[in-house]
């Protein structure tokens, strides 16, 4: 491990975007068919590997749906969540916000309890095996109608308490923000925070929708409010987080080559650009792969890294007064490492 790679596996930071269906790793998704019965469509772990060869979101969304269909009990749920926090404490996460998708899981007959219940425990398990604090963001699906959201947000009544924001995934283009205006503002009306999927392969004017018609605190992805002047000063000036996903974007073909990824000149910009890992099981990395990446790809040094984790807590749903205390284990670890 070279000390770069050191530095940055030891850097405290918060993830802010990941979906935690996206973490479903080949051998348990063989795992978990296994114990459940399930037929999936490959006959090994290095098919499924071989699969995960995308020209766009849409082709990675096909496999992503297909590997979900494993994940049937409260224990499925609470094994794939459990993982990921393996991996996120080896990295250095200190605090993660964990999206996920009920939708996909209530269409097949998966009662929403069991989703949210696996999770719960897991990230309960999580904090006290890990030191990892953790919350929920509740994500509805795009390509599905405003109808189904808002029964998903009513099916999540129950539990809205533990839940700490919606967001919106799945495939962008042709499902403008505007699509779920009504639904985020019913959202926001029950104190939940906002935040959308917007500009990764939709046009800036998604990123717009997203801000006035949606109401978010940060934009997920983001990548294309580049192209917008305008759209870039008034992000700085609210201070949006963006929350970028360097190894997705290179799988997904948002670029074509991991050298022209825009991370760095997000934050010129002033942008609160972050580094996350999206669906890393998929996309070939979690987060501090992520930042050994975009860190070799665009020759980012030790202060644009401790920009991008200083901009993970700030721009988390956390309290004000444990982002403080987060910043202050970061300048701490900064100090120790200069």
């Amino acid at each position: 491990m070279t000390d770069l790679d050191a530095f940055i596996t030891g850097l405290p930071k918060a993830e802010l975007h990941l979906h935690i269906e996206g973490s479903l790793e080949p051998e348990l998704m063989f795992a978990l068919a296994e114990r459940n019965g399930v037929s999936i469509p490959f006959a090994s772990v290095e098919e499924v590997r071989a699969a995960y060869d995308f020209s766009n979101l849409q082709d990675f969304l096909d496999i992503y749906y297909a590997g979900a269909n494993v994940l049937l009990t409260r224990q499925d749920f609470h094994d794939l969540a459990a993982a990921y926090f393996a991996r996120a404490a080896a990295d250095g996460v200190v605090h993660a916000e964990l999206m996920f998708d009920p939708q996909t899981h209530t269409d097949r007959g998966v009662p929403f309890s069991e989703v949210i219940e696996g999770l719960l425990c897991a990230m309960e398990a999580a904090r006290a095996k890990h030191g990892i604090s953790s919350s929920l963001i509740l994500s509805f699906l795009r390509h599905l109608s405003e109808e189904a959201a808002f029964a998903t947000l009513a099916e999540a009544e129950p539990w809205l308490d533990r839940i700490e924001a919606v967001g919106l995934d799945s495939s962008e283009v042709g499902h403008p923000p505007e699509k779920f205006a009504r639904v985020f503002a019913a959202a926001r009306d029950k104190g939940l925070r906002i935040t959308a999927h917007a500009g990764e392969e939709g046009p800036p004017e998604y990123v717009h929708q997203a801000l006035d018609l949606l109401g978010v605190h940060r934009i997920d992805h983001g990548n294309r409010a580049l192209e917008d002047p305008a759209l870039i000063e008034r992000l700085v000036r609210e201070g949006m987080t963006l929350t970028v996903c360097p190894l997705s974007n290179h799988k997904l073909c948002v670029v074509d080559d991991l050298a022209d990824h825009p991370i760095d000149a997000m934050l010129a910009h002033g942008l609160k650009a972050t580094v996350n890992s999206d669906d890393p099981a998929y996309f070939g990395g979690y987060v501090a792969d992520n930042y050994r990446a975009i860190a070799m790809a665009r020759r980012l040094d030790r202060d644009a890294l401790a920009t991008l984790a200083r901009n993970s807590f700030t721009g988390s749903f956390l309290p004000d007064e444990i982002v403080a205390e987060h910043l202050d284990r970061l300048d701490a670890y900064l100090e120790a490492h200069r």
